[in-house]
């Protein structure tokens, strides 16, 4: 597509941009969607969890053939079991808001109540208001949950050149 300088674009195309060719051919919300899902993707892996191949492999232009141009983050909702006890589930969430509160925590759990699910991961748009940490921390008997801002998974920091391995294995152990 040729820039003609003209700004309008059409509501289901995003010009072909150095900015957005960059980024694979996705808009900014998307590009920054699917880093952090694949960081997540390598982090359950790495946690024993069974990921699928297409998951893991995924490339830009899969991701929005999954999930759009402009995904939903409810439709990022991921479920997965542990390679070595498929009891052992784990969903993460993306939660719309920007800081979340105890009425989305208290949906979540209500989903992980009825698929009898006890661990969760929390992506967060900025962060998690005091009561729902408070919630959160209420809960630990019945529920595991964990919560990183989307900032933080941008980028798979046990990937990264200067991380060393014996750093890596210390949190394992």
């Amino acid at each position: 597509m040729a820039d003609d300088g003209n700004d309008e674009t059409m509501e289901d195309s995003v010009p072909a941009t150095s900015s957005t060719v960059a980024r694979g051919g996705l808009t900014p919300e998307a590009s920054r969607l699917f880093r952090v899902y694949k960081t997540v993707a390598a982090m359950l892996s790495k946690r024993g969890y069974m990921v699928p191949r297409d998951m893991r492999d995924m490339t830009p232009s899969a991701f929005t053939d999954k999930f759009g141009e402009y995904p939903a983050r409810e439709s990022l909702t991921i479920l997965v079991e542990k390679a070595d006890d498929e009891t052992n589930q784990l969903f993460v969430f993306f939660p719309e808001d920007e800081k979340v509160g105890v009425k989305p925590i208290k949906i979540y759990t209500d989903r992980m109540k009825e698929e009898a699910v006890s661990n969760a991961v929390l992506v967060l748009r900025v962060d998690i208001t005091p009561f729902a940490k408070q919630a959160v921390q209420e809960m630990s008997d019945s529920f595991r949950i964990e919560h990183f801002k989307e900032a933080e998974l941008l980028v798979d920091i046990t990937e990264h050149q200067l991380v060393r391995t014996s750093c890596l294995e210390q949190e394992v152990q």
